[in-house]
Formats: C-alpha cells, structure tokens, sequence
C-alpha cells in the first residue's frame, strides 16, 4: 500500500504523537517547550492545548502542571525562539571599533542569520503578528536597543558624526538602519511563508546590503549635520 506524502510546505502536519516515556520533569519540560515550537510553528496560535498534550503524548492536566495555561506556554517560548537566539555579545561586536564597521556588520548579520532564518522562526513571528500575542512588538524593541541603535552610533563614530547622546537618532536613520535589517528578514520570509526559492550561500547578498546602507546612511547623516560639524 502507498504511503501517504507529506506536504513539505507543512512539515510536522502528519506528524504522530510522541510516545509516553517516563521523564524527569526537567527532560519533560524540554519535550513539551521542542513540541511546542513544532507546533506552533505548524498551526499558528490558533491551535488548542488539548492537540498539543496529544501530539506531545501527554494528559492536557499533565502540560498545565508545567505551563499552567496557554498564555505562560507562547512565553516560554518566546524566551526560547526569540531572546534567547539573540545574543549579547553582539552587540559588542557591532560596538567593536578595533575593526571597520563592514567587517562588524558582516560578522554580525552572518551569525544572526544562522541563528534565526529557519522554519520556526519565522513562521512562529509571522503568525503572532497576525493573532497579537505581543512576541513582535517585545521582541522589536529589544532588537532596536541592542542591534540597531548601537549600528546607528557606530555609524556617527566612524564618520565622526556628533554622538547620539548629543543629537538623538532621527526617524530617518532608524528607517535606513531598519531597511538593511528588513532585506534579511524578507529574504527569510520568502523562502518559509511564500515557499520561493532562496538562496543557501547569502554572504555576498549580505556584504551588498551593507555597502549599500553604508554608502547612503552617510549621506544622509551629512545633510542632517552640514551645519553641525
């Protein structure tokens, strides 16, 4: 008897549940928090606690001993997907200034990349964008405290541009700086929501997004301060 394809564009959706074993809670938590990811990657928001312990394996009663409701179980995560795939030592790279800021950037964008252009990633984004679960918004702010706000000032520091500190960052830079970040993310969004392809090898992509922004963000900034320095 043929078997039945699954559809590549939805990976975990013939997916059978987990059988039982018998875990140590940590080793249980993992299991749940993995599958939940899956999960939610697969169906968006929208899909029930009660699916879940039955793919996972599990009781419902048994997943709220550990995630008393739905809402504490997209938290954790959030905490697991988003916050903790962002590192903080990059944002003492960008701020590294014993190189050029290229190099910082380039470094920079290829290890995000690896970190978070994958299935779950994006698609987990894209439908908490679309139901409201707050991931974007929280998740947005923090990478502009720790990403772009600092390429902003490494920017002024390597123009010798006045400090953010002294003329705080207009509305325009941080749009130039959120463009070069945009073109990674919808090259990401392009191979996973809209199933297009994308290339595997993107460090030349990446090395003429950043030239580009570093050739006008410049430009700009000189306009914005021709009568400053």
């Amino acid at each position: 008897m043929a078997t039945k394809p699954v559809n590549p564009k939805t990976p975990f959706a013939e997916k059978k549940p987990v059988a039982r074993k018998r875990l140590q809670p940590i080793d249980r938590e993992k299991l749940i928090v993995e599958e939940a990811i899956k999960f939610f990657a697969e169906v968006g928001f929208e899909g029930r606690t009660r699916d879940l312990a039955k793919r996972i394996g599990v009781t419902q009663p048994l997943l709220y001993r550990y995630f008393p409701n739905k809402e504490s179980l997209i938290e954790r995560v959030y905490q697991e997907v988003y916050l903790g795939r962002l590192k903080p030592e990059w944002t003492s790279l960008i701020m590294d200034r014993s190189l050029p800021l290229s190099e910082r950037l380039l470094e920079f964008y290829t290890k995000y990349q690896n970190a978070v252009s994958n299935y779950e990633w994006v698609r987990i984004f894209m439908f908490s964008g679309l139901k409201s679960v707050g991931i974007n918004e929280r998740y947005l702010a923090v990478l502009e405290e720790r990403i772009l706000r600092p390429i902003c000032t490494e920017l002024r520091a390597e123009q010798g541009f006045p400090d953010i500190l002294q003329v705080p960052i207009s509305t325009e830079e941080m749009e130039l700086v959120w463009s070069l970040h945009g073109q990674f993310f919808y090259r990401a969004v392009r191979k996973w929501i809209y199933n297009l392809p994308a290339p595997d090898d993107v460090s030349e992509i990446l090395r003429y997004d950043i030239d580009c922004y570093l050739e006008m963000a410049p430009r700009l900034l000189e306009k914005r301060f021709v009568n400053i320095k």
